[in-house]
């Protein structure tokens, strides 16, 4: 059972993540975190040294939100991996304030760079480069595919924010359909 202290740190999180997921980072000051959250000022600087701090655990969330879905996004097999991470990925930003507060900001707490968006692209450049060296045919340049898997999550990550059917699991399956050939061994599409 969460401690009051436990319950009113994460009330604290859960409204700076709300404030910036819904709005702007500069959204989420002092007055706004307390009137959200439903807590004094004294209470945030109880658990918090600055609202930056606070912004600082919500990327510190979201960022292990994030290095979860892209660990079980690739752990399958290599040519559907792009498509079950950006699936994960959607799915995460469509309904996770946590998350997509997170991709706006730094470690720091501060809106960046480098954002947890910044640091998201390379990662999946990294991952894809790892895992489909040996999948992808020999006349394919794998920087060139792991550059392509960059540009469609942050396409699909940046549109969401203006209409959320980019961050639905269809939208990235109907894309990766597309693009499935290029990832596959033989260059075929499979079902």
């Amino acid at each position: 059972m969460q401690t009051r202290s436990e319950h009113t740190r994460e009330a604290l999180v859960r409204a700076t993540a709300e404030l910036i997921a819904d709005g702007q980072p500069s959204d989420a000051g002092l007055v706004n975190i307390c009137h959200r959250a439903g807590v004094s000022r004294g209470a945030l600087y109880h658990h918090f040294r600055s609202t930056a701090a606070l912004a600082a655990a919500v990327y510190a969330q979201a960022r292990s939100r994030v290095v979860a879905l892209t660990e079980e996004a690739f752990e399958g097999p290599a040519a559907d991996a792009p498509e079950r991470f950006l699936a994960a990925l959607g799915e995460a930003l469509r309904t996770e304030e946590v998350v997509r507060a997170g991709m706006r900001l730094a470690a720091d707490g501060s809106t960046g760079p480098p954002r947890l968006r910044d640091d998201l692209l390379t990662m999946v450049h990294q991952r894809v480069s790892d895992t489909h060296q040996d999948v992808v045919r020999p006349t394919r340049d794998l920087a060139d595919l792991a550059d392509l898997a960059v540009v469609v999550a942050a396409g699909l990550e940046s549109l969401g924010y203006s209409d959320d059917v980019w961050w639905d699991a269809k939208t990235s399956r109907r894309l990766w359909g597309l693009l499935r050939p290029l990832y596959s061994p033989d260059g075929e599409e499979r079902g």
